[in-house]
């Protein structure tokens, strides 16, 4: 087994605005800044049912064309499509170097 070299940045920011081939942990749901039509707290449930917890790894595997939206997000083991809109209510820090 091998062991991975990890570096992380301080600043969250939100999933929606990396780009593709960003590997990042979740490290917060905050749906207070995001427009949608769902009730007060049914994004976050929503997003936390799909894997999007605190400590979930994810990366960025492909962008639609021509607006780079929607998003195609690997998270545990599996993939996931968001728009980026909704991908905003999930705080991240970028993390550099190989995966396990």
């Amino acid at each position: 087994m091998t062991h991975s070299t990890i570096r992380r940045t301080d600043q969250p920011l939100p999933l929606g605005t990396l780009g593709k081939g960003t590997r990042a942990e979740i490290c917060a749901l905050d749906e207070s800044g995001i427009v949608t039509t769902l009730p007060q707290g049914e994004l976050e449930r929503r997003l936390i049912e799909m894997g999007f917890v605190e400590g979930a790894r994810v990366e960025i595997l492909h962008e639609g064309f021509p607006k780079r939206d929607p998003i195609a997000v690997r998270v545990n083991d599996h993939t996931v499509a968001l728009r980026r809109s909704e991908a905003a209510a999930i705080l991240v820090r970028h993390v550099s170097g190989k995966a396990k």
